[in-house]
C-alpha cells in the first residue's frame, strides 16, 4: 500500500509551522474548509444539499469586510476590523463572527424581495403595501417622493439604492438576532466577539454631528448609522446629545416598527418598514440624493455614488445579492436577543416624548401557532452537529471542539412533537458570555494541519522533480528517441476532487470490501497456519470424521507460510477514444476499487495514466508506492480522456519502475481500448515495439495483464498474446481486475 513517510513530514512540519503568517493562515483552504463544513452542518438540517462555499481573501485596502451571494461567502480577512485586533485567537474570533453573520444571510435572507420592491417603485407602486400615513407631513412626503422619482431616472436609481441600504440595515439586525438566538454555541460566540468590536467602533451621535459639520457626513447617513446601532444592539450611543436631537428622535418615532423588523421572520415586514422610513425621512433623503448628484464625478453612475457613500458605513456589511434563503430555515419567529438593551432604549424614548410610563415594553410580535417547525437551537448537544473550530470550556454549556465527527442524530420519521404546557419567558440581564480557554489549542491544530499540508506539498514537488529525472534517465529505444516525457502529479488535492470522490466512493469501496472478505480469511490462515480437515487421503486420520461416508477422514497441519510479497502497477490509457461509451468512467471506477483493495491488504500499488500533450508523452501519477499523504485515492478522480496515446514510452516507464521493486511478484495491469495512435507511432511497427517491451520485462519477472475494453480487442490480443484479458461487459472490469490481483497472491 502507499506508506506515508511520517518521518519526512514530521521533519518539515515544525519548520513550516513557525513560518505560517497571518495572511497564510486566514486565507488558507484549511480554514475555509472548516467554515464550509460548519455551513454544511447548518444548511443540511433543512435538507439543503448544495454546499455553500467560503472564499477567504486578504485585501487590506478594500472597505468591504464580507458579503454573500447565497452560493459563496466572501470574507476579507485583511480588513482593518480584523488586522488591528491583537492576537491570532482574537482575530480568528472576528473572522468567525463575519462568517456567522454571512451564514445568517444564507439561512434567513430573501435577496429577491428587495428587487421586487425596486421594480414596484419604478412603476410608482408600493410593495408589499403602502406605508401608514397619519399626519399631513406624511402625505406631503409621499407625494413629493413619487414626484421626485418621476422627475429624473437618476433620482429613481438613487432612491432604489438608498432603499436597498435601508433594507440591508434592517436585515443585518434581523439575521444577527436570529443567529444569536438559534446558535448560542460556536457561531454565536464568534458573532458576539464581532459585535463587541463593532459596538466599540460605532460613533456617538455627538461624533456624527461633528462629521456633518466637517462636511464628511450627511444627516441622513447619521440617521442610518443610529438606526443600525439600534437594530443590531438595541441601544444608541448618545454621546453628549440630548434625547430630543432629531437623529435620535427619528429612531424613537420608528422604534416599534424597527423592533418588529428584527423579530418578524416575514421579510415583507422589513420592506414595510423601509417604506415608512422613506416617507418619514424624505426631507433628509431628498437632500442627500441632491448632494450626491452635485458631487458625482464624470461618468460615475448614481448607483456607484450611493455605494461609495454608504458602502463604508461602520458596522454594516456589504448588501448581498442572491436568491431565496435556505428552504425551511427562515419560517420561525424568535424573541429579541438584545431585549434588555431595547427595554432601556424604550424607556429613553418614553421619557424623551414626555410619557410618564417608564416601563414601556419592547414591541415583539407573538409567535404564530402554525405548522412551521421552529429552527432548532444549537444547544450543547447540537454543537456536535458541525465540525467547529471554536467552542467553550467544559461545564459551561458549550462543548470542547473535536477534530473528529460524532454525535450526529440520523434522520428519522416522527409522527408528532411534544406540546409542553405553561412555560415562561424571562430576561437574564446579568448574563456574561462564557469564556473559552481552548481557542489556542484549536488554532494550534489548524496550524499543524496547514504545516503538514505545506510540508507534504513540498515533498510532493520534490518527488515530482525526481520522477521527471528518472523518466529522462530511462532508455526508451530508438523508436522513442527525441520524444519528450513529462510526469504530471497533483501536489495538493483540492476540495473539489475530495467531494467528487466522496460522492462516488461508497458504492465502489463496498465492492472492494466484499472482494477483500473473500480472501482475508485465507490470508490469515496461510500466514498463521492451522488444521486442514476433510481430506480424502493423508497421513493423519481424523477420528471425528470416521462416520463420514465420502471417505474424507484425513487431516493435516499446515505450517505458517509467508506469502510471496506482491507489487501492483496499473497503467490506464487516457486517449481521446476513452471518452466514448463511458469507458473512462469504468476505468476510473476500476482504479478506485483496485487501489482500495490493495491498500487495505497492504499490497504496494502504483497507478498511472498516459496520453500526449502536443509536446510529447504525458504521464499522470495518481498513486505512488510510497506516499507523503493519504490523498492518492482523491487524485484518482482526475482520470479522464485526453489526447493521443504513445503506449510504448508509457509502458516502458511504468514497467521500469515496477521492475525496481523488491517484491517477489510484480503484476502490471494495462487498461486500454485500442491500438497505439500517435504522430509517427502506429500500425504494425508500434505493435512490434509493444511486443518487444513486454518480452523484455517478462524476462525481468514482470507479469503482464492487458485488459481490452474497446472495439480493438483483436489488436490488443495480437500484441499481448496470452496476457490478454477480454472485458466484453464494462461493468465486469473492476471485479475482473481485482480477481487478477487475487490470483497472483498465490495462497
Amino acid at each position: 500500500m502507499a506508506r506515508v513517510n511520517h518521518k519526512l513530514v514530521k521533519k518539515l512540519l515544525n519548520e513550516k509551522r513557525s513560518k505560517i503568517t497571518d495572511r497564510q493562515f486566514f486565507t488558507s483552504r484549511v480554514l475555509a474548509g472548516h467554515f464550509e463544513d460548519m455551513a454544511a452542518a447548518q444548511t443540511r438540517r433543512y435538507k439543503y444539499d448544495r454546499r455553500v462555499r467560503v472564499q477567504l481573501r486578504w485585501e487590506p485596502k478594500s472597505p468591504g469586510a464580507a458579503h454573500t451571494d447565497n452560493r459563496k461567502i466572501h470574507i476579507n480577512t485583511g480588513h482593518t476590523l480584523v488586522t488591528k485586533t491583537r492576537g491570532r485567537e482574537n482575530r480568528y474570533q472576528l473572522v468567525c463572527g463575519l462568517f456567522a453573520h454571512e451564514l445568517g444571510h444564507v439561512l434567513y435572507t430573501d435577496f429577491l424581495l428587495p428587487q421586487t420592491h425596486a421594480n414596484h417603485m419604478e412603476r410608482g407602486l408600493w410593495f408589499p403595501e403602502p406605508p401608514p400615513l397619519h399626519t399631513a407631513e406624511d402625505f406631503a412626503n409621499e407625494k413629493a417622493l413619487w414626484a421626485y422619482l418621476k422627475a429624473d431616472p437618476k433620482n429613481s436609481e438613487a432612491i432604489n439604492e438608498v432603499s436597498r441600504f435601508i433594507s440591508n440595515v434592517l436585515e443585518d439586525g434581523y439575521i444577527e438576532n436570529r443567529m444569536l438566538n438559534d446558535f448560542p454555541g460556536t457561531l454565536g460566540f464568534g458573532l458576539a466577539a464581532l459585535r463587541q468590536t463593532v459596538w466599540e467602533e460605532m460613533f456617538t451621535v455627538t461624533q456624527l454631528k461633528e462629521k456633518e459639520e466637517d462636511g464628511q457626513n450627511h444627516i441622513f447617513q447619521s440617521i442610518l448609522l443610529v438606526m443600525l446601532s439600534y437594530v443590531e444592539f438595541g441601544e444608541i450611543k448618545y454621546g453628549d446629545e440630548e434625547l430630543v436631537d432629531i437623529r435620535i428622535q427619528t429612531i424613537f418615532d420608528l422604534i416599534n416598527e424597527l423592533d418588529s423588523s428584527i423579530i418578524d421572520p416575514d421579510p415583507k415586514t422589513r420592506l414595510r418598514t423601509v417604506n415608512l422610513i422613506l416617507v418619514r425621512c424624505w426631507e433628509h433623503i431628498e437632500d442627500y440624493c441632491e448632494r450626491l448628484k452635485a458631487e458625482m464625478e464624470a461618468n460615475e453612475s448614481m448607483v456607484d455614488a450611493v455605494n461609495k457613500s454608504l458602502g463604508g458605513m461602520s458596522g454594516a456589511t456589504t448588501a448581498g445579492t442572491g436568491g431565496t434563503p435556505v428552504p425551511g430555515a427562515g419560517s420561525s419567529g424568535s424573541s429579541s436577543a438584545t431585549a434588555p438593551s431595547r427595554a432601556k432604549t424604550h424607556e429613553d424614548a418614553a421619557g424623551a416624548n414626555g410619557d410618564d410610563s417608564s416601563e414601556q415594553e419592547t414591541s415583539e410580535p407573538e409567535e404564530e401557532n402554525g405548522d412551521d417547525k421552529p429552527v432548532e437551537e444549537e444547544s450543547a448537544q447540537s454543537d456536535e452537529e458541525l465540525p467547529p473550530i471554536m467552542g467553550s470550556a467544559p461545564n459551561t454549556g458549550k462543548q470542547e471542539v473535536s477534530e473528529s465527527e460524532g454525535g450526529r442524530i440520523p434522520y428519522h420519521q416522527t409522527n408528532s412533537v411534544s406540546e409542553p404546557v405553561g412555560g415562561s419567558t424571562e430576561y437574564n440581564a446579568d448574563y456574561e458570555r462564557e469564556q473559552y480557554d481552548k481557542a489556542a489549542s484549536d488554532i494550534d491544530r489548524m496550524l499543524d494541519k496547514m504545516a503538514e499540508r505545506a510540508a507534504t506539498e513540498q515533498l510532493e514537488n520534490e518527488r515530482l522533480s525526481e520522477l521527471n529525472e528518472m523518466a529522462n534517465s530511462i532508455s526508451y529505444g530508438d523508436i522513442h528517441q527525441g520524444v519528450n516525457i513529462k510526469i504530471n502529479r497533483i501536489s495538493s488535492v483540492d476540495t473539489d476532487l475530495i467531494e467528487q470522490y466522496d460522492a462516488v466512493a461508497p458504492r465502489l469501496v463496498t465492492i472492494s470490501k466484499q472482494l477483500q472478505r473473500s480472501i482475508q480469511k485465507q490470508l490469515k490462515e496461510h500466514r498463521q497456519g492451522g488444521k486442514q480437515t476433510g481430506l480424502v487421503m493423508g497421513r493423519r486420520l481424523d477420528s471425528h470424521a470416521l462416520c463420514r461416508n465420502d471417505g474424507k477422514a484425513f487431516y493435516k497441519n499446515n505450517l505458517p507460510n509467508e506469502i510471496p510479497e506482491l507489487a501492483v502497477g496499473l497503467l490506464v490509457d487516457e486517449s481521446g477514444s476513452m471518452s466514448c461509451g463511458d469507458r473512462c468512467i469504468y476505468a476510473r471506477a476500476a482504479a478506485i476499487i483496485l487501489h482500495d483493495f490493495c491498500d487495505s491488504l497492504e499490497i504496494p500499488v502504483m497507478i498511472y495514466g498516459h496520453s500526449t500533450d502536443g509536446r510529447g508523452v504525458a504521464l499522470y501519477s495518481y498513486a505512488e508506492f510510497d506516499g507523503f499523504d493519504n490523498d492518492d485515492r482523491y487524485r484518482l478522480m482526475d482520470i479522464h480522456a485526453r489526447s493521443s496515446n504513445r503506449d510504448g514510452a508509457a509502458l516502458r516507464y511504468v514497467a521500469e519502475r515496477l521492475s525496481k521493486r523488491p517484491e517477489g511478484v510484480k503484476l502490471l495491469i494495462l487498461v486500454s481500448d485500442g491500438q497505439p495512435a500517435d504522430i509517427g507511432y502506429d500500425g504494425t511497427a508500434a505493435e512490434e515495439d509493444l511486443r518487444g517491451i513486454k518480452q523484455e520485462y517478462q524476462r525481468k519477472g514482470i507479469v503482464f495483464v492487458a485488459a481490452a475494453i474497446g472495439d480493438d480487442k483483436p489488436s490488443i490480443q495480437r500484441i499481448y498474446g496470452s496476457s490478454f484479458l477480454d472485458i466484453t461487459d464494462l461493468e465486469q472490469l473492476p471485479s475482473k481486475l481485482t480477481a487478477v490481483v487475487k490470483k497472483h497472491i498465490r495462497i
